[in-house]
C-alpha cells in the first residue's frame, strides 16, 4: 500500500542566517564582548534575512556619545523598488549609555579597536550584533597561532590513529 505525504505549506521554517567574521579572531585578539541592537532599513532586513551580507571589512566607531558600524556590506535587496538602501551605508549601532562610556575609556586609553564579530536574528526577530573590543596581533602572534593550530591538529590525528 502506497501512502503519499501532501503536506501543505512550507517544509520547517529554516534558522535565518548568522553572518561572522570569521577573520576577526585571526587578525584581532578578543577582550570582551558587547552585544548591541542595530538600526536598519526594512530593505536591508531583507537582505540579512537572505545572508547577503559582510563584515569582513567592517569596524564600529564612536563618535559624539553614539556608536556606529561602517564598511559593513548589506548588499541591496532586488525587490525593494525605489526604497533601496545603500550597500556600505554607516548604521548606528543600539547600546546602554554606560556600556559606550565603558568603551570610550577603553578605546581612548588604551588605543583599542571595535570589531564586529557577527551579525544574527534573536528569539524575537530582531537583528543583534556581537561587537569585540579587540587588540591587532601582531605578524609573530599570528605565526605562533597558526603553529599551535597545527600542533594540536596534529595531535588529534595521531590520537585517531590509536
Amino acid at each position: 500500500m502506497l501512502h503519499f505525504n501532501f503536506a501543505m505549506g512550507k517544509g520547517p521554517a529554516s534558522a535565518p542566517p548568522r553572518i561572522a567574521n570569521k577573520k576577526a579572531r585571526f587578525h584581532f585578539e578578543i577582550l570582551d564582548k558587547f552585544e548591541a541592537g542595530i538600526a536598519l532599513t526594512g530593505s536591508e532586513v531583507k537582505s540579512l534575512r537572505a545572508g547577503k551580507a559582510s563584515l569582513a571589512e567592517a569596524f564600529a566607531l564612536i563618535r559624539d556619545g553614539e556608536v556606529f558600524l561602517r564598511d559593513c556590506n548589506i548588499s541591496p535587496y532586488p525587490m525593494a523598488g525605489y526604497a533601496q538602501h545603500k550597500a556600505t551605508r554607516e548604521r548606528k549601532l543600539l547600546l546602554h549609555r554606560r556600556e559606550i562610556r565603558k568603551l570610550v575609556n577603553k578605546v581612548t586609553q588604551r588605543g583599542l579597536t571595535l570589531v564586529p564579530l557577527s551579525m544574527y536574528f534573536n528569539d524575537r526577530g530582531l537583528v543583534k550584533v556581537i561587537i569585540a573590543l579587540a587588540r591587532g596581533k601582531t605578524h609573530g602572534d599570528k605565526r605562533s597561532d597558526i603553529k599551535k593550530r597545527e600542533q594540536k591538529r596534529d595531535m588529534d590525528r595521531a590520537m585517531r590513529r590509536r
